[in-house]
């Protein structure tokens, strides 16, 4: 069997304010081809199909128009729910969609009865693991004290585990969306976060025994091992995400397993780029031409924070949506505190003081000096008619 193992859609998301729907329907439309070209039996999608709990109708009509297109080009379609979903809201139609090869599963009560699929070696059993949120689920578990994560997982593949055992002629695939150890170094700012530092991670070898393991919740790809992946989300949601590449894993299960695997690229409409220099260096640099059409993040090193500086930086690049203002040398006066930078001043030195110490060394011109001590007059002769 041939499974495409994607995860975190994350259907209406937006990008620093940006929608980003026009572009996730071009990376979701390329999906049918690559079905069709590798003759993929099974795609999943392991969590976060939607961004939000609340999705909006265009999200609705965004996912249905997908999973149409990849079913119509010839494979099933398992999905999961993740942390950012509504399992209610997604899974309301699973029981009839499953008629119709699109498996959903939402339901923490159904984890120990697998999706079962059949190929030329026999029967593949899908055991699915939406989002398990320990203080959402304890109450539904008997009496099992579930504090984070890795008790959820751990309490989650017990029945998997026990189905597996006995159903021994089974392949057994494994589709959840968690935080497992490994996949710290692929995680991304934009992941909503389930786990603090690793403590709440779960444990690799919580999947012993099973021929495969689709996840999802980690933004980068990653391979913990020859079973266990992440396929990372299908586009880039962070800067910190640039560079790594979308798109799935396409894994071959023969009859004892994984018997061959291949790194499948998906479309990035709008690649992520960051720039870095003095404003009028980058509005006019020549090598920053091809960036016309990316997201852009921009680090000005001005030694003052230039003015209107996004209006002019949106001029060259339209899609630009991140300014920082990080100077190339950082000025000090060699003061400790407040109270040192203002003993034994005059109004108009502090005025100047403070000019000078939030523009980084710049200090006021002979015009704005002119203007303050005409503002500190005033006062001061507006104070004695009182």
């Amino acid at each position: 069997m041939r499974i495409l193992h994607t995860a975190d859609w994350h259907i209406g998301r937006t990008f620093h304010g940006h929608p980003t729907l026009d572009t996730l329907r071009e990376v979701l439309g390329a999906i049918p081809g690559v079905v069709e070209e590798h003759k993929v039996d099974v795609v999943v999608v392991a969590g976060d199909i939607f961004d939000s709990s609340t999705p909006s109708g265009d999200a609705f009509t965004l996912l249905q128009d997908a999973l149409l297109a990849i079913h119509n080009a010839g494979a099933q379609i398992i999905l999961v729910s993740g942390n950012h979903d509504s399992a209610a809201r997604l899974g309301f139609a699973g029981p009839f969609a499953g008629f119709a090869g699109v498996h959903i599963v939402t339901d923490p009560l159904t984890i120990g009865t697998p999706v079962t699929l059949t190929d030329e070696h026999g029967e593949i059993d899908f055991y699915c693991i939406p989002f398990l949120e320990p203080a959402l689920i304890r109450h539904r578990f008997s009496d099992e004290t579930l504090r984070n994560q890795a008790d959820a997982l751990r309490f989650a593949m017990g029945p998997v585990h026990e189905a597996v055992a006995s159903r021994s002629a089974a392949r057994a695939v494994v589709v959840g969306h968690t935080f497992v150890v490994g996949g710290e170094s692929e995680s991304s700012e934009s992941e909503r976060p389930i786990t603090v530092g690793t403590v709440d991670a779960v444990p690799l070898d919580t999947f012993d025994g099973i021929a495969y393991v689709a996840l999802g919740h980690i933004h980068g790809a990653a391979k913990l091992s020859e079973r266990v992946r992440y396929s990372g989300a299908l586009m880039h949601y962070s800067f910190g995400e640039a560079g790594k590449p979308r798109g799935g894993w396409l894994i071959d299960l023969g009859a004892d397993g994984v018997s061959d695997e291949q790194w499948i690229d998906l479309p990035v409409p709008r690649p992520l780029q960051s720039i870095e220099g003095e404003l009028e260096q980058v509005l006019v640099a020549p090598e920053y031409d091809k960036y016309r059409e990316y997201w852009v993040r921009v680090v000005l090193t001005d030694s003052t924070r230039p003015m209107d500086a996004m209006r002019r930086l949106q001029r060259r690049f339209p899609w630009c949506t991140h300014v920082e203002h990080r100077p190339a040398t950082v000025t000090s006066d060699g003061a400790t505190s407040y109270a040192e930078r203002v003993q034994n001043k005059t109004d108009t030195e502090i005025l100047d003081a403070f000019l000078t110490h939030v523009r980084n060394g710049e200090a006021p011109t002979d015009v704005e000096t002119e203007l303050l001590h005409g503002v500190i007059e005033a006062h001061r002769i507006e104070a004695a008619r009182r």
